[in-house]
């Protein structure tokens, strides 16, 4: 078992052209096209700015899967497995609720320390779920933020990511780096900057301790879902 684990973080089938290919994804083809143009589009549809951002987050979603899929896995005849689609030990559960608990807390003292320098958690996607509070709004922001991103973006950041910068820099570096990546592409939503990169090492490490990034997915979701939640009826 050590040493199927072991040779997991060994070697990855991946080179710089699957990293640089995915990256420009992220931070060429997603911010230009997607996050202007179609949610430019959507936005006058619908005149609604939670509709048309979670139907932009669904779509995002779809690019990230579909670029994991035809980028990394189908040339190089792989599974999902080769991203951390897999079992994870039942034992781990006990870890899952722990870290949800580290979550929830570091964004409470984060909003604590950006509330006593005047900031604030608000963002476009916490207004309009406050500006029109109902069932169907509050489902809308559980399905896009606690369902779609979770699962897309442990695909690509840990399960893609991670794993690449881990297998040549090392645990620590690969924690470091794929967090940072996270992080930035969470920009211009300054206010979710930290707990973006703190979040980030958690489901890395969840990832790291059982080559599976289901934990991850779950602690992601569990946590955003109950952010919008509290961001519901504050």
């Amino acid at each position: 078992m050590n040493d199927a684990k072991n040779n997991f973080w060994r070697k990855d089938p991946w080179s710089y052209k699957e990293l640089l290919a995915m990256l420009a994804l992220v931070f060429l083809l997603v911010p230009w096209l997607i996050e202007n143009h179609v949610q430019a589009r959507l936005q006058q549809f619908f005149h609604h700015d939670l509709y048309a951002g979670t139907l932009t987050g669904l779509i995002m979603g779809i690019v990230f899967t579909a670029g994991v899929y035809w980028i990394a896995l189908v040339p190089k005849k792989k599974s999902w497995s080769a991203v951390g689609m897999r079992p994870f030990p039942a034992r781990y559960w006990i870890f899952i609720g722990l870290w949800s608990i580290a979550v929830l807390v570091s964004a409470v003292l984060i909003l604590l320390v950006m509330s006593w320098f005047g900031g604030s958690y608000e963002n476009d996607k916490t207004e309009s779920i406050q500006s029109q509070v109902s069932a169907f709004s509050i489902l809308i922001g559980i399905l896009s933020a606690g369902v779609v991103s979770p699962v897309y973006e442990e695909i690509f950041y840990r399960g893609f990511l991670y794993r690449w910068f881990r297998t040549r820099m090392g645990k620590g570096w690969g924690l470091i780096l794929s967090s940072a990546v996270f992080t930035a592409a969470h920009i211009p939503t300054y206010n979710t900057l930290a707990l973006n990169f703190l979040s980030g090492l958690i489901f890395a490490w969840t990832y790291e301790r059982t080559r599976s990034i289901l934990p991850g997915i779950l602690i992601h979701g569990l946590t955003n879902t109950i952010a919008v939640l509290l961001t519901a009826f504050a």
